[in-house]
């Protein structure tokens, strides 16, 4: 992730000056917010499995005076604090954890295993920071009720389970979440970054965060003895014409201008050295910005996969199954310009200009860009929360060494900077989008 200062002339770009920052009072608060965050790093809860998880958050909200529902869209739970006449800004966290054994040898590192789907055990690791974004979240939530007197209008506190496998916000707005309950004048979350460091917070206009779709392709051949190759049609050839062939749709049929991913990160046929099979199957993960270059992914595809099975003699019937995971899609997502240069201005006021980095987009993919598609097209901000620890980036940095990812093992997020900073900068982003 390239950061770069934020400096003064994008700040000059947002229409407001600069609001004073909340006066808030986290030297008291913090060591319960910080023992919440270890409560919730050593019991991590795989996706569609945040039950546990989700009774936490639901109570942390009932003891602020929110009202609460719980199994929203799953394991989801929607607080609404209705603090007189204004506008209605939604805070978004995510709460599943994914299947990883952690290896960051902190003395609070989850423990937790579980059975999969596949009948194998596997430890369960908050890898991606939701543990950060969920106390950064119950933190904001808390100092906004403390200072309600700053702001007027309606908290809309929302826990989505389901994130990793893109299914959560979907099944949300499903349910309703935007006439049941509240519907958002602006939406905002925020995620920790592997590649900040803790203090600061980085984030851009417009696309942040890649679309992601996950396509299977079967491929069909007519298998036979390997030692008579003539007397079949080889689905392995095919694969292997196939996977090469989709690497042109990026690099001949859209335009370098757009930003572009097909990678297969599967393949597998076959089961012996002298068979030659008759299936081989693919998966790929496909990643872009604008939805037209997508679709325009999705249809060189099912074109080339097509063409070169009836090259290979292969009759219609036998041609490759592309399938399309729909339900895991999920689209970029797009902060809203406007919105997002007045989220920008409010944290550089409560955390300093030096804090606040302007970074590239990423191609990683959130399903928080959903709710800025619906038919309400609600404005939306992702900001990234820096989780490294100072003097470990300043080592890495000056050692040209790389950091442990996101999804990593390793992954240990400095908590004691990286919630303060989170607590800072979304209560003061909140108040200023009320207050606009």
């Amino acid at each position: 992730m390239k950061l770069t200062y934020l400096g003064t002339a994008l700040l000059l770009a947002s229409p407001l000056l600069a609001a004073k920052s909340l006066d808030l009072n986290l030297h008291s608060s913090m060591p319960a917010i910080e023992s919440f965050y270890l409560d919730l790093h050593q019991s991590p809860e795989l996706s569609y499995h945040e039950q546990q998880t989700a009774k936490k958050i639901a109570a942390q909200l009932n003891k602020l005076g929110f009202e609460v529902t719980s199994n929203v869209g799953g394991f989801g739970v929607v607080g609404i604090y209705k603090n007189g006449d204004g506008p209605t800004v939604m805070i978004r966290t995510d709460t599943d954890a994914l299947p990883i054994t952690e290896q960051t040898g902190k003395v609070y590192a989850s423990k937790v295993t579980v059975i999969d789907e596949h009948g194998a055990k596997v430890g369960v690791m908050h890898g991606c920071g939701h543990d950060i974004h969920m106390s950064s979240f119950i933190g904001t939530a808390e100092q906004l009720i403390a200072h309600k007197n700053a702001w007027q209008g309606t908290l809309m506190m929302v826990a989505q389970p389901a994130e990793e496998v893109g299914g959560g916000a979907k099944a949300m707005l499903k349910e309703g979440l935007f006439s049941k309950y509240a519907k958002p004048d602006h939406i905002i979350a925020l995620h920790v970054s592997a590649s900040v460091p803790a203090g600061k917070v980085a984030m851009k206009n417009e696309y942040t965060m890649a679309s992601v779709d996950s396509v299977d392709i079967t491929i069909k051949g007519k298998g036979g003895h390997g030692a008579y190759p003539h007397t079949t049609i080889d689905p392995v050839i095919i694969a292997a014409r196939t996977v090469l062939a989709l690497q042109t749709i990026t690099s001949r049929e859209l335009s370098p201008l757009e930003p572009s991913v097909i990678t297969v990160g599967s393949i597998h046929g076959g089961s012996k050295h002298n068979v030659i099979s008759d299936e081989v199957k693919l998966q790929l993960t496909l990643r872009s910005y604008n939805p037209d270059i997508r679709n325009a992914q999705i249809a060189a595809i099912k074109r080339i996969t097509a063409g070169i099975a009836q090259s290979a003699g292969l009759e219609e019937a036998l041609y490759p199954k592309v399938q399309v995971h729909e339900d895991e899609s999920i689209p970029s997502t797009y902060n809203n310009p406007a919105q997002t240069n007045l989220v920008r201005q409010s944290i550089a006021s409560a955390i300093g200009d030096e804090n606040v980095l302007e970074t590239l987009p990423v191609m990683a993919g959130e399903d928080f860009g959903l709710y800025g598609r619906t038919d309400e097209n609600i404005p939306i901000t992702l900001f990234w929360l820096g989780g490294v620890n100072q003097a470990k980036y300043a080592s890495a940095i000056k050692a040209g060494k790389t950091l442990p990812s996101l999804h990593s093992s390793k992954f240990a997020p400095d908590y004691k900077v990286a919630l303060p900073t989170g607590i800072k900068a979304m209560s003061n982003a909140a108040v200023t989008l009320f207050n606009q």
